[in-house]
């Protein structure tokens, strides 16, 4: 068994095992739980009843928050002509063709957190799939990075937009804010979030969609959350 730290022990003692806490409690808990020297990341992980075999049950999109993510993303476009210029004045990090995607294969360079690319230069990415896919930097309509409305998604990406995916047990996890947050804030960024994957709830699942919500912080232990916290 791994031998936990006194900071991570005293953490633990603050939660009372087997208890379901309201996302206001959690969201005071998951501050004063966390132990790391920075300002740690808040992540949420929810357990889905999904059979992630079947198309229609594989979750995946991005959800902006109201109150962002507390982190400065890096964005790379990849457009030509006009989208290029446009990228370039909505305040995309790096934008290029291929010339920054020969800069990813030759230099294996990943100096970015998100990847936007435009319909007509997907074809040019298709030879880095197998390198940006693993790291979850390859573009996809349903994320909104592959798109011609280049300065909305660089707007959203830097407003505090998050992407979601169902792993093969049906899992979810992402981002929703800093330990620096004020409690408020972290519970709207939390309540956006679950409530956005409740409503994305497949026709063909039957019974409870949600089994369970917990958050931590980056080091942190976690905590559970009751499922009627977040009924309307």
């Amino acid at each position: 068994m791994k031998k936990r730290g006194k900071r991570y022990n005293e953490a633990v003692s603050k939660i009372e095992k087997g208890r379901l806490y309201s996302k206001e409690e959690a969201c005071k808990l998951v501050k004063e739980t966390s132990n790391s020297k920075f300002d740690a990341t808040i992540e949420i992980a929810m357990n889905l009843n999904v059979d992630t075999k079947k198309a229609d049950q594989q979750l995946r999109g991005a959800i902006l928050l109201p109150n962002g993510t507390g982190k400065d993303k890096k964005v790379l476009v990849i457009a030509k002509g006009d989208q290029a210029k446009i990228a370039r004045e909505a305040g995309a990090d790096f934008v290029g063709d291929t010339d920054m995607l020969e800069k990813i294969e030759k230099e294996n360079w990943f100096g970015f957190d998100t990847l936007i690319a435009t319909p007509e230069t997907m074809p040019l990415l298709g030879k880095l799939g197998r390198v940006l896919g693993p790291k979850g930097l390859m573009p996809n309509p349903k994320t909104g990075t592959v798109t011609n409305d280049v300065a909305k998604a660089i707007n959203d990406v830097k407003a505090g937009r998050v992407e979601y995916r169902t792993d093969t047990f049906g899992n979810i996890h992402s981002i929703i804010g800093k330990a620096s947050f004020d409690e408020g804030k972290l519970v709207e960024n939390l309540d956006s979030f679950v409530t956005t994957i409740i409503k994305l709830k497949p026709s063909t699942v039957k019974g409870d969609f949600v089994k369970n919500i917990s958050i931590s912080s980056t080091m942190g232990p976690g905590i559970k959350i009751s499922l009627n916290s977040f009924d309307k």
